[in-house]
């Protein structure tokens, strides 16, 4: 689901990076892609719409499912809400509306303030009206799993009279256990009427770290369809790992008894991609797609790897997508071949401009570092997603000079080009606490605005010294220094993560890119077009 993606703080992506992560959650494998919420603005509209325009059709990895994917929109149970969701899925050849209501009493009685009457009366209206637009109609009982029982087979049966196809049971608040899952289900089945005409489906919250075992609990007791996003990014403490799940369902095949269509040797390229682009870096021991989940220290397991890796190795890396073949480029490598090794990384449809620079990026790291290897190139593309084209622009980088020392302040001296007004300006300053203080003082003084600087995380993309350093930047616009700024731009946030075998140059850079996306969000508020923000898109399902 790339709507719950941007339901976790400070995680909002452009319109390009939607169709670029639906693109490859397409070539995945994946049945339905949940791609937004069209209402909640123009921006998020024309996102959801691009993507079924752009990525609905495409069969490029999916010969084998014989069917292109399914684009869904979110609505809530409101007559505009699912009117705006068709309009934006309606260009997609497999097409879902996906409404919602509440359904326990704490919901129904503080937040909604209607009875359950009232509540059953909402849900089918819904559903009959999602039906008269689209033959696929997926319905969701907020807060399933703390509703009375009774009740909510009660709203399932009525909406399956009235035309849903899948009834999706959302764990909303990640309160139940693999228990209360495995019971709920069973309820279901045996007390919802006609519930052998729909798919039973399932959403998991980590709050209590049980989604990933909740999910396969519902697996268990009937669920054929299962909402999860990749690396378990979502709101609060996230949703269900999709790698988790598929890698249970693969590894135990005669405990599940289900089949998925997902492409395992492309996890793990995947989920690189979406840690890039979000800026939400994957914990070392993440089960699946940790950089840890295949290492092994102890000398009693290494000995046993070395003599049989099934001795300690349930899942072998090559199966996921991680391999430890050597790069055959190298720098006398030509275009081509790198574009073609960019289209097996899951970039098959890079921009002209963003592939050039990420060549000739390339080209630079052949000639520093002695090994490039896979991740290497993964870290350049998705950098290269970050950075906006001329045309998108309003400052790019164009040199940098710094000093530091250990004691005492450092100075930083940067150019930048301004886009829009096509010329370059040049400045300087001093970091009391270092280059990077120093740096980013500059790139402030140049734009003419002030950021605060909410996250900033420094990796190594591979071993060695000469290894790529990565640069996780989030940044806020300081209100302090602009006390009339809007409401909205005040709470507004952007992430950027950038390599460069320099960490300055990379925090630099990573801070240039925020800023553009923060200026272009600005922009477009201005015109009424502005994707919204995470707290406005919060959709509890």
């Amino acid at each position: 689901m790339t709507r719950s993606y941007e339901q976790s703080p400070g995680v909002t992506f452009n319109a390009d990076e939607k169709v670029e992560i639906a693109k490859q959650l397409s070539r995945l494998g994946v049945n339905v892609i949940e791609a937004g919420f069209p209402i909640a603005s123009i921006g998020d509209f024309e996102a959801v719409q691009r993507i079924s325009r752009e990525v609905g059709h495409l069969m490029v990895g999916r010969e084998a499912i014989g069917v292109p994917v399914t684009v869904c929109g979110l609505a809530r149970s409101v007559p505009s809400d699912i009117q705006r969701c068709y309009e934006a899925i309606q260009d997609a050849p497999h097409k879902r509306i996906h409404v919602f209501l509440a359904t326990s009493d704490i919901h129904l009685k503080y937040k909604l303030k209607i009875d359950r009457e009232e509540c059953i009366s909402r849900a089918v209206a819904a559903v009959t009206l999602a039906r008269s637009l689209v033959s696929d109609v997926q319905f969701s009982p907020e807060d399933a799993g703390r509703s009375d029982p009774e009740f909510l087979c009660q709203v399932l049966s009525k909406v399956i009279e009235a035309g849903a196809t899948t009834l999706n049971i959302p764990d909303t608040v990640g309160y139940n256990t693999p228990e209360d899952i495995e019971h709920l289900f069973k309820y279901i089945t045996t007390h919802t009427k006609d519930i052998e005409k729909v798919t039973l489906s399932t959403h998991c919250h980590n709050d209590l770290g049980l989604a990933t075992a909740n999910t396969l609990a519902a697996v268990r007791n009937g669920a054929r369809q299962v909402e999860v996003t990749i690396n378990g990014i979502g709101e609060r403490a996230g949703n269900t790992a999709m790698e988790e799940v598929v890698m249970a369902i693969h590894t135990h095949p005669d405990h599940y008894q289900v089949k998925h269509t997902v492409t395992t040797q492309l996890i793990s390229r995947t989920s690189q991609m979406i840690a890039s682009l979000s800026g939400m870096v994957v914990q070392p021991n993440k089960a699946i797609v940790g950089k840890n989940a295949f290492l092994h220290e102890s000398g009693i397991h290494q000995d046993g790897m070395l003599k049989n890796r099934q001795t300690y190795e349930i899942i072998t890396p090559d199966i996921v997508g991680v391999t430890d073949i050597a790069l055959v480029l190298g720098k006398h490598s030509g275009r081509n071949a790198f574009r073609e090794h960019c289209k097996e990384l899951g970039f098959m449809d890079i921009e002209e401009t963003a592939f050039q620079k990420a060549f000739d990026q390339f080209k630079v790291l052949c000639d520093k570092k002695k090994n490039v290897n896979e991740s290497d190139i993964l870290a350049i593309l998705s950098s290269q997603k970050q950075e906006p084209t001329n045309d998108t622009a309003f400052f790019t980088f164009v040199q940098m000079q710094y000093t530091s020392a250990t004691s005492g302040p450092a100075t930083a001296t940067i150019t930048l080009l301004n886009v829009r007004k096509k010329t370059t300006a040049t400045d300087a300053a001093v970091g009391q606490s270092g280059p990077i203080d120093a740096v980013l003082e500059c790139i402030q003084r140049i734009v003419g605005r002030r950021f605060r600087l909410t996250k900033f995380d420094i990796s190594a993309v591979g071993e060695g010294s000469d290894a790529l350093g990565k640069a996780e930047i989030q940044i806020m616009p300081d209100f302090s220094s602009l006390p009339s700024l809007d409401a909205r731009v005040a709470k507004a946030a952007f992430s950027a993560g950038i390599v460069d075998t320099d960490i300055v140059g990379a925090a630099a850079r990573a801070y240039i890119a925020a800023i553009n996306k923060q200026l272009a969000w600005e922009g477009d508020l201005s015109e009424g077009t502005a994707r919204s923000l995470t707290e406005e898109r919060l959709v509890p399902v």
